[in-house]
């Protein structure tokens, strides 16, 4: 395995980007279930979904989308979606959550009409579905890397503002912290790890990765801080696991990565189980 990854670029494109989307997927991820956003990542996984969808069918009818990367424009449909949950978020202030489904909903719609209009291109919408280790090339590797180091910043000089926010929204407001921009820089870093993520993870997976990494880490973490820590050991095992049986197996990496995650996951809910009988039966045996 070693030496091929040593001998074809396309094999060091997709596990460099696999080991950075296994640290921002689940560090971002762990904001999002946080603050009970997990659908976020759902609904801007499927407007991404019909911005590749539209940049392929572009592809067949003007020569400036031909050779322009298809992820470009997913990304930039994410972006987008992610101003207008935002947007409606504020419209609807009682009933936030109707902003969710709606994008949603416009984010299939909008795909399956592209897909419908298309002329042969199901063998690449298929990689960008599920995740395709040798569809990944240096330039989708660059985006990830430039996406990687914009999440890592903001989070890092960012930190105690969302970690107040994702616990307290209503102390946020009133310590004088600009909740309304931060919220929005958020969403548009959402977009953007989704973007990053989906060619390895797939476009209808890849809130998976942002999410039970997380679930998992919950479970064994003490304090905000070590679930974070978690997050990132149980995202980067998925990735590295996940890749490693797509290349042998031959088969697309966003579904071996998301069921090495939930495994993971019933691992550490088994563990946690018998950790609790054990703790119980001491007890019962002390009294």
């Amino acid at each position: 395995m070693i030496s091929a990854i040593l001998s074809y670029e396309f094999l060091q494109n997709a596990f460099l980007s696999g080991l950075i989307i296994g640290v921002i997927a689940p560090l971002l991820g762990l904001f999002i279930v946080v603050r009970r956003l997990a659908l976020i990542a759902d609904a801007l996984s499927h407007v991404a979904l019909a911005g590749i969808a539209g940049s392929l069918y572009l592809s067949q009818q003007v020569l400036f989308f031909a050779a322009l990367n298809p992820v470009y424009l997913g990304i930039g449909a994410a972006v987008g979606g992610s101003l207008l949950i935002e947007k409606l978020r504020g419209t609807y202030r009682h009933y936030e959550e109707l902003a969710i489904p709606v994008i949603l909903s416009a984010g299939i719609g909008i795909g399956a009409i592209f897909i419908s209009l298309s002329k042969g291109f199901s063998s690449d919408l298929i990689g960008y579905l599920f995740g395709s280790v040798s569809a990944v090339s240096r330039q989708d590797l660059m985006i990830v890397v430039i996406i990687a180091i914009v999440v890592i910043a903001y989070i890092r000089f960012l930190y105690k503002e969302l970690f107040v926010l994702s616990f307290d929204a209503e102390y946020s407001k009133v310590s004088g912290i600009n909740s309304k921009y931060i919220q929005m820089f958020f969403m548009i870093i959402t977009a953007l790890v989704i973007g990053a993520s989906m060619r390895i993870v797939g476009i209808l997976l890849v809130s998976s990765l942002m999410t039970i990494p997380v679930a998992a880490a919950i479970q064994l973490a003490k304090s905000f801080k070590s679930a974070m820590i978690y997050s990132i050991i149980f995202g980067e095992a998925a990735v590295l696991i996940g890749l490693t049986s797509a290349f042998y197996l031959d088969i697309a990496p966003g579904g071996t990565i998301v069921v090495t995650s939930i495994i993971i996951l019933l691992i550490v809910l088994i563990m946690k189980k018998a950790q609790g009988r054990r703790s119980a039966h001491k007890e019962e045996e002390i009294t």
